[in-house]
């Protein structure tokens, strides 16, 4: 695409919220930032459940307390990556160095991949303990659809970020247009042709000190200054 690099166009254009909301990469962070708070408040509110007999509460997820802990940090950490890389997103069109906005891309590739596999291990984590669970652990069924919730929203986690790095790894091929971006930015300011004075070229005459010497400064004929041919002359006074 012409004229952009990774995505966006050059930098120090305006901040048009509308068509950052509408991009494709946009959506998905948002849903993915929903579904980790769904997670993670499900697990923190409800998922810790006991007996009637018992005053000390338990996971919900077969009392595995590794079960709870997992969701309920991975869902934290996940909502703060999301709010991390929408500010990237936001920030991404000013970046003028195309070195690092590569970077940028490469480690959403890297983090949304990542977060895709940790989901996947969280889904089948949770799953497996729901399954396993004992009725008499939790007679009265409470807590559960907070423990479907979490194991529903981790499932879509693992395709919503899968989707964000296959979009970011999309943005990586599209690369830079090399007409329009340099791989290091260049301060204005240091621009020499931005300069108001034209930079002294090797090609420009200068006038030699020798020049300049004999112009302003010639040196008398000592043959015309004195000729002894003549002999001596008397000076009538």
């Amino acid at each position: 695409m012409e004229g952009m690099a990774y995505g966006a166009g050059k930098a120090g254009g305006a901040f048009d919220p509308i068509t950052f909301v509408q991009q494709p990469h946009t959506i998905l962070r948002i849903v993915s930032w929903l579904f980790a708070i769904v997670i993670f408040g499900s697990i923190a509110n409800e998922g810790y459940v006991n007996r009637p007999d018992e005053v000390e509460e338990h996971c919900i997820f077969n009392r595995n307390q590794n079960a709870c802990n997992y969701a309920v940090s991975m869902g934290t950490m996940a909502f703060v990556s999301c709010l991390a890389f929408l500010a990237l997103d936001i920030y991404f069109p000013q970046i003028s160095s195309v070195k690092d906005r590569k970077k940028a891309v490469l480690a959403d590739v890297g983090v949304s991949a990542f977060w895709s596999f940790m989901w996947f291990v969280g889904f089948c984590l949770m799953a497996n303990q729901w399954q396993v669970a004992k009725l008499e652990d939790n007679p009265l069924r409470e807590g559960g659809d907070a423990a479907r919730a979490a194991i529903t929203f981790s499932f879509f986690s693992i395709f919503t970020w899968a989707a964000l790095s296959f979009l970011a790894y999309k943005r990586y091929l599209l690369g830079a247009d090399s007409a329009l971006f340099s791989t290091e930015y260049t301060d204005p300011s240091q621009d020499a042709a931005a300069a108001p004075y034209s930079a002294f070229s090797a090609g420009d005459d200068l006038a030699s000190p020798d020049a300049t010497a004999t112009g302003s400064y010639q040196q008398a004929n000592s043959a015309d200054a004195f000729d002894g041919s003549a002999g001596y002359q008397r000076q009538d006074y």
